[in-house]
């Protein structure tokens, strides 16, 4: 794993909570940071806060409760590889998240008062596809974060610029973005994380991705395992006390002290 040095190593983050909507979030955008932060011995606690029931196009084969299950067994499995031991996914309804949700914003600042991460990883403003339960549980922790004094490192996950340059052009045939917005990226050099996995932390980070088998299967087979490992290696995540995210995601304490 090879990172910046003016950039921040998954042994400096401490603790880790990590905070996504669906199964397979957290292993596409931070599986190579949190198996090198268990590999160091440090506390990383993984929630997901839907079983991502929704997540097929063929929901003749694949009913809500058949898939919710298989992929609350598929995130077992993949995070065992990763090493990371503490993790549960919530019973929220997939595809219904609201970031209005007072009660994801209690279970999340219950979690930051529980466990006292030292970082605390998930989507930023644009939830990287635009999914509305990815921005769902951005404004969540978000809001959480801030109810809960701000005291930990918050990192939004950010494409790098270089990497959007790179594949813009087959995400937009994929039709991956739930919006007519696209992410602008972030150049490497102003990225607090960015890390390219390669060798043993790359073969982890597929293996786990390869038990996630009804999200990635298809995928792979039709990228093939070469062009899908390059693909899925880069990770990169940015501060959320950064200037950038001041008009995007505006400081919302005061619009939601009741939540707490």
């Amino acid at each position: 794993m090879n990172t910046n040095r003016s950039q921040i190593s998954p042994s400096e983050l401490g603790s880790i909570l990590s905070i996504w909507a669906h199964p397979d979030d957290e292993t596409y955008l931070a599986a190579g940071i949190m198996s090198a932060a268990r590999d160091r011995g440090q506390r990383v606690v993984c929630v997901s806060a839907t079983a991502g029931e929704l997540g097929t196009n063929d929901p003749s084969t694949w009913p809500a409760a058949r898939l919710g299950a298989v992929r609350r067994w598929e995130s077992n499995a993949a995070l065992a590889v990763l090493g990371v031991v503490e993790h549960e996914i919530w019973d929220f309804r997939d595809g219904g998240l609201d970031p209005e949700d007072r009660t994801g914003v209690r279970r999340v600042c219950s979690l930051i008062d529980t466990i006292r991460p030292d970082t605390i990883l998930t989507f930023g403003p644009d939830g990287v596809t635009y999914h509305p339960d990815h921005i769902a549980v951005h404004h969540w922790v978000t809001r959480a974060w801030e109810l809960c004094g701000r005291r930990q490192r918050l990192l939004y996950a950010t494409a790098s610029d270089e990497f959007l340059d790179r594949y813009r052009d087959q995400f937009e045939e994929w039709g991956m973005y739930m919006s007519d917005d696209r992410p602008t990226g972030v150049p490497v050099y102003e990225l607090d994380v960015h890390v390219r996995l390669e060798g043993a932390a790359l073969d982890r980070k597929i293996a786990a991705l390869r038990s996630l088998a009804t999200q990635t299967s298809a995928i792979i087979d039709e990228l093939g395992l070469s062009a899908y490992a390059d693909q899925v290696a880069e990770e990169s995540f940015a501060d959320a006390r950064d200037k950038r995210w001041a008009t995007v995601t505006p400081m919302l304490s005061e619009s939601v002290g009741a939540a707490s």
